[in-house]
């Protein structure tokens, strides 16, 4: 499994010629409890590790959720409104956040495997 540490990479969906999207890695308890409550927007996404289940609850915005397993394949993918409690799925371990929609833009699907890239600067997509 993957160690990751706060802080910022990219998500690489789709090999070498896939979307670059900018990433904010949340692995410490306060980080992956602070999340995306309070913010408008969504730049890019967000990587919460370890998690299994997600709650939008104090959001003002909806988002796409991405499960991901050990291997960083896509279990499932939710479209969450705000005040929502996520049932948890058995087989995550990392869960993406990102603004509504983003993630069908991305080509992100279930089945797919995605890679963190920690430390580099991000391309426009």
């Amino acid at each position: 499994m993957a160690r990751w540490q706060d802080g910022r990479g990219e998500l690489v969906v789709g090999g070498e010629t896939g979307p670059r999207i900018p990433l904010e890695i949340a692995t410490s308890y306060l980080a992956r409890t602070k999340g995306l409550l309070g913010r408008d927007s969504v730049e890019g996404a967000l990587l919460l590790s370890p998690a299994n289940s997600i709650h939008t609850f104090r959001m003002r915005v909806p988002i796409d959720v991405a499960y991901l397993d050990h291997s960083l394949t896509v279990l499932a993918i939710r479209t969450m409104p705000p005040g929502r409690l996520g049932l948890p799925r058995l087989r995550s371990r990392h869960v993406v956040e990102a603004a509504a929609g983003a993630m069908a833009g991305w080509g992100v699907r279930v089945g797919e495997r995605v890679e963190v890239r920690v430390g580099t600067a991000s391309r426009p997509t």
